[in-house]
């Protein structure tokens, strides 16, 4: 048993590398269990489809990632301080990335939910999904930072998603760019969305 629970591991990981790395469409059933050093049969043994085993997959990725960011965005922290340690936190990972795979490869969700938005829907909807629960990180910062008047946003579900659609641009033209100090603006940038001059980010 341990060795089927393995190799089902085995094609999450493969097939998340593939498509961040590459792109969904380039990304065949026959390089994912290459990638992952799995039989076919194994392949469809767990999964009956590319796009299910890719929907399995990006949610157990983030179920991996979700710990970090509520480290990054941990409520004793105060709003600003959060929205500073996500930048350094997303540039430091790009950065490693770089280092790793030889490209800046921006945000995996942005990057597969572009591709198959037209194409697969059970897989953009999870896409989806999960992009909603990470913006509400921001969402719950905003609404932290207006409570306390260090900005003036009352509805900061709004404001996040404006925000998180800044983010998102940003991680994209670091990737087309294969630049990861594109992403050096994204604190100033946040913080001129939410008019936070510098001088007042400092003093919160």
């Amino acid at each position: 048993m341990g060795r089927v629970s393995d190799a089902r591991v085995k094609l999450m990981k493969a097939v998340t590398e593939l498509i961040w790395t590459g792109s969904y469409g380039s990304t065949t059933i026959d390089h994912i269990c290459e990638r992952a050093g799995v039989k076919k049969g194994s392949f469809y043994y767990f999964f009956e489809s590319k796009a299910a085993l890719a929907e399995v997959a990006i949610q157990s990725a983030w179920d991996e990632y979700r710990p970090k960011f509520d480290q990054v965005f941990s409520p004793s922290l105060p709003p600003l301080e959060r929205i500073h340690c996500f930048c350094e936190f997303e540039y430091q990972e790009q950065l490693e990335m770089k280092r790793q795979f030889g490209h800046v490869l921006g945000c995996p969700l942005c990057t597969l939910g572009t591709e198959v938005s037209t194409q697969e829907a059970a897989l953009r909807q999870k896409v989806q999904d999960i992009m909603d629960q990470s913006r509400l990180y921001f969402e719950t910062t905003i609404r932290d930072a207006h409570a306390a008047g260090i900005i003036r946003a009352p509805d900061a579900a709004a404001k996040a998603r404006t925000i998180y659609a800044f983010n998102e641009g940003l991680m994209t033209q670091a990737r087309i760019r294969n630049d990861v100090e594109v992403l050096r603006e994204m604190e100033r940038g946040i913080l001129d969305l939410l008019g936070v001059k510098s001088e007042e980010a400092v003093a919160a």
